[in-house]
C-alpha cells in the first residue's frame, strides 16, 4: 500500500541475518565488538584499494550467508552499491556470488534504498530471499573524490571520514528456522533535493535538507510523529548536518526527546579519533544499523526505529565544474521481534 512517498508492507518482510565487516580503523569504534570482524590492513592483501573494497563486500556476503547456512543459489536477488566509479567493487563481488543482481546507487543513502526495495520484492511475492547492503573504502574514496591519502592534504573541520567496511542483510519472511531480527514495516522514498551547497568538504550541510524532507514526509504520510519511534537515526550527517537537520525539523514542529534523534556518523567513532565532523560513506549507516541498532531491537531496548540513510549525489567531475550538490535520503521503519515470533519468545 502506498500513501504519498511511503510504502506500507503488509506481508511482514523481515531482516533475517546480517554480516558486518569493518576495516582497521573501524576496530577503534565503540561498537566494534558488535561487528562480525575487521580487517587488519587497508590493502587486505589486494593490490589496489578498489580490489580491497570488493574483498570486504565478499567477506560480508560470505558471513551473512554462512550464518543462515544458505547456498548462494538460494539468493533470489542481490541489491547493493558502493561509491567507486560505476560501482565496480560491488559488481565484481556480484560476479563472484553469481546471483541475480540489481546494482544500486544513492551514494551514502544506498543502504536504506536497498532495504526498502528488498522489502518490496519480498512483500510483493517476487522474491523469497534477498541480499542487500552497501560498502565503502576510505582510501579508494579519497583517491577518487579528493586526494590520495599519501598526499596528506589538510581538511576543514566540516569534512568527514569515509568508513571502510560493508554491512549486508538478508531479507525474507520469518520461519521457525530463521526468526526475524527486525520487521520492515514502512519505507519512505526520498526526492533529490538541492539547496545550493557546493562545498564537497561539507556534505552534512548538503544532505540536511533531503533528510529533513524525507522525515517530515514520513510523518505526514503515516499520520505519525516522533513519539511513535524510540529512535530516529540518520545515516552520516555527522556533527554539522545532524544539527542543521534537527533545527530544520524543529522549525516544522517536530521535536525530539533527549537521545531520540541520533546519527550513525556521530556514533561510529570516538570524538578524539581525528575524523573531523564524523563518519561518512555508505558503510556507515549499513554497519551501524545492521549491528548496534538491530541488536537493540532484538534485545527489546528499542521497539521501533526510523532509519534514514542520507547521500550526497556529487561526482569528482561535477565538483570540478562548480556544480551544486544534489542529495537524497530514504527512510525505513523497523520494529523489533514480536512476542509471537520465535525470536521474541527467545528474548
Amino acid at each position: 500500500m502506498t500513501q504519498g512517498m511511503t510504502w506500507t508492507f503488509t506481508n511482514k518482510p523481515a531482516i533475517l541475518s546480517t554480516g558486518v565487516i569493518g576495516g582497521p580503523f573501524e576496530k577503534k569504534s565503540p561498537f566494534a565488538d558488535l561487528f562480525d570482524g575487521c580487517e587488519d590492513k587497508l590493502w587486505m592483501n589486494e593490490d589496489s584499494f578498489e580490489k580491497a573494497n570488493r574483498h570486504i563486500i565478499e567477506r560480508a556476503i560470505d558471513t551473512v550467508i554462512g550464518k543462515m547456512s544458505l547456498q548462494p543459489t538460494a539468493i533470489d536477488a542481490l541489491l547493493m552499491g558502493d561509491l567507486i566509479n560505476q560501482m565496480t567493487p560491488t559488481s565484481l563481488a556480484a560476479r563472484t556470488l553469481a546471483a541475480p543482481y540489481l546494482g544500486l546507487f544513492s551514494a551514502c543513502a544506498t543502504s536504506m534504498q536497498g532495504l526498502a526495495l528488498s522489502a518490496a520484492l519480498v512483500d510483493g511475492g517476487f522474491c523469497k530471499t534477498v541480499l542487500t547492503g552497501a560498502s565503502s573504502h576510505n582510501a579508494a574514496v579519497e583517491k577518487q573524490f579528493r586526494y590520495p591519502t599519501e598526499y596528506g592534504g589538510q581538511k576543514p573541520p566540516s569534512a568527514q571520514w569515509t568508513v571502510t567496511g560493508s554491512g549486508v542483510a538478508i531479507v525474507g519472511q520469518e520461519t521457525p528456522q530463521h526468526p526475524a531480527l527486525a520487521f520492515i514495516e514502512k519505507a519512505t522514498i526520498g526526492k533529490v533535493i538541492d539547496r545550493g551547497t557546493n562545498d564537497p568538504f561539507n556534505m552534512g550541510a548538503a544532505m540536511a535538507p533531503a533528510a529533513t524532507d524525507v522525515i517530515d514526509r514520513h510523518f505526514q504520510d503515516t499520520n505519525q510523529n516522533p513519539s511513535d519511534y524510540d529512535v530516529i537515526v540518520t545515516g552520516d550527517l555527522a556533527l554539522i548536518g545532524h544539527r542543521i537537520t534537527e533545527d530544520l525539523l524543529n522549525s516544522k514542529g517536530w521535536t525530539f526527546k533527549e537521545g531520540q534523534f541520533l546519527d550513525c556518523g556521530k556514533m561510529m567513532y570516538v570524538e578524539s579519533a581525528g575524523v573531523q565532523a564524523g563518519a561518512s560513506g555508505p558503510a556507515c549507516s549499513a554497519m551501524m544499523i545492521y549491528s548496534h541498532f538491530l541488536n537493540e531491537l532484538k534485545r527489546g531496548k528499542i521497539k521501533k526505529m526510523l532509519a534514514v540513510a542520507t547521500g550526497a549525489l556529487l561526482s569528482p567531475l561535477t565538483s570540478q565544474q562548480s556544480e551544486t550538490i544534489p542529495s537524497i535520503a530514504h527512510a525505513v521503519a523497523l520494529s523489533g521481534p514480536t512476542q509471537n515470533s520465535p525470536q521474541g519468545k527467545e528474548g
